[in-house]
């Protein structure tokens, strides 16, 4: 199974390595296109426009012409994703969407981390409208700081501001936390597993698997009816 990762970071596409080596799924390759031009235009526009989404949406589907899923890894662009599955022949996921519906599955209250502004509305967007179905309250934060040290090259701060960050959130009550970036993962790692933060690479990279697979189930039920 070929996912194809569409990054606007170029530390994630290892970041999705190992996730996915993680998973042991052995049966997957994934191939990273990255393009930092992209965010860096939302973030001069201070938001995600529609000239954006409309290049965003073109890369996406150029890339689903060699693959079985395409995975938009950057969560500023997420909307770009869902406009350029419609009519697509494999899945194009956004890799935030799954985090928001396991981060809501439970109900309570949740917390979600993100380190660029032009990453705010699109999550509150999508976690708010994951929670209807569940009833959670999602509260998206900012963390201060961290993508500054991102852009710095300093990822150890970035990762400790980012784990200060969830566990505040888990000492005032959240009963999940979430990281909205998947270059925020590496945070995970320096938390004990009770207040561990969900990442997006691991969800992501199951429900682009998951969705794959059901859409070759269904090719395969249609190809027996006609037979």
């Amino acid at each position: 199974m070929r996912i194809a990762c569409l990054h606007t970071v170029d530390s994630n596409a290892a970041v999705f390595d190992a996730a996915l080596r993680t998973a042991g799924l052995a049966e997957v390759s994934l191939r990273h296109t990255v393009r930092p031009d992209l965010l860096a235009a939302a973030e001069r526009e201070g938001r995600l426009t529609p000239e954006i989404a409309a290049q965003t949406v073109a890369i996406l589907q150029s890339l689903s012409a060699e693959a079985d899923a395409v995975l938009l890894t950057c969560s500023t662009l997420g909307p770009a994703a869902e406009a350029a599955s419609r009519d697509a022949p494999v899945a194009i996921l956004r890799v935030d969407a799954a985090l928001a519906a396991e981060a809501v599955r439970e109900g309570g209250r949740v917390v979600v981390l993100c380190a660029v502004e032009t990453t705010v509305e699109p999550t509150r967007r999508l976690f708010e409208a994951a929670a209807r179905a569940t009833g959670a309250e999602v509260s998206v934060q900012v963390v201060p700081h961290a993508w500054d040290a991102f852009r710095a090259g300093d990822r150890d701060r970035y990762w400790a501001l980012t784990a200060d960050a969830a566990r505040a959130a888990k000492a005032q009550g959240a009963a999940r936390v979430a990281l909205a970036q998947a270059s925020m993962a590496g945070a995970a790692a320096l938390l004990p597993e009770a207040v561990r933060p969900l990442g997006s690479p691991a969800v992501g990279l199951a429900a682009a698997v998951a969705a794959s697979r059901a859409r070759q189930d269904a090719a395969l039920r249609l190809q027996a009816g006609r037979a």
